[in-house]
């Protein structure tokens, strides 16, 4: 086994680090993210509140905090949907080929001709808004992705020799797809998802920017830089710690996929 890069790890402390201040806010913020305090609109950064307050007098690192946790379940509901999804799709296509092929492969072409947010926002227009719609829209929106990465590697794998043994030991077709093929697929799997969970907190900070994402009085790192660019001269910490935030967790994991791709070489 390779040894990993020095670009893997320095991602991983990265991630690591804005993953622990966002998971301590599933349990613990210094306030109540939504408590509004009239006598601290627009506070300044001090003791009682590092990042200040926001226009509603909201504690700014509070809602870091519980809009970071907002971020990560969008995000990991939409790699765990879309990469399940994808996983299957191009599973069948590259182990079996044919008409399956062909077909799966249209339509994720076709998928995959829009923007993920453009096709997301299709959906949400359909379903509504609200984290779960969030998720289903981006999960179905990246699922033909993961399906072209998993196919390709599963195209080259099923002439390889230990496929062809289990195929002459009488493996069925489901054992072979999900307990031969896929466990030595896994680096690049683990690279996709890497990427695709970038993708997933851009694409939630981008819906919620747009406010069509998470809904108020819920936090989210995108309405919270939507809400700041009113204050940007006057109050300009508003925007730049969840913004940093955001900056830190999207560079750690594409640091740490970045060290695996280069890892495989």
């Amino acid at each position: 086994m390779k040894r990993l890069s020095i670009t893997f790890w320095i991602g991983a402390v990265l991630a690591g680090s804005i993953l622990l201040f966002f998971l301590i806010g599933c349990f613990w913020t210094p306030y109540d993210p939504q408590a509004m305090n009239a006598s601290m609109k627009l506070a300044g950064i001090s003791i009682a509140h590092p990042m200040g307050c926001d226009a509603f007098g909201r504690d700014v690192l509070s809602r870091v905090m519980d809009g970071g946790t907002s971020t990560l379940l969008v995000a990991c509901g939409t790699v765990l949907l879309g990469a399940g999804l994808g996983i299957v799709i191009g599973a069948i296509s590259g182990y079996f080929g044919g008409l399956a092929d062909t077909i799966l492969m249209r339509i994720a072409d076709a998928l995959l001709a829009f923007p993920s947010v453009l096709l997301a926002l299709v959906v949400i227009a359909l379903l509504g808004t609200g984290e779960i719609n969030v998720i289903l829209s981006l999960g179905i929106a990246f699922a033909p992705s993961f399906a072209r990465v998993v196919r390709g590697e599963f195209l080259r794998s099923r002439y390889l020799g230990y496929v062809q043994a289990a195929r002459l030991a009488g493996a069925s077709h489901a054992r072979i797809l999900f307990v031969h093929i896929l466990p030595n697929i896994r680096s690049v799997l683990i690279s996709a998802v890497l990427i695709g969970f970038n993708n997933a907190v851009l694409s939630e900070a981008a819906l919620s920017y747009l406010g069509i994402g998470v809904q108020p009085p819920q936090a989210s790192l995108g309405s919270m830089l939507a809400e700041s660019q009113t204050y940007l001269l006057t109050a300009p910490s508003l925007c730049i710690f969840p913004g940093v935030a955001l900056i830190l967790l999207v560079l750690g994991f594409g640091l740490m996929g970045d060290g695996l791709s280069t890892g495989r070489k």
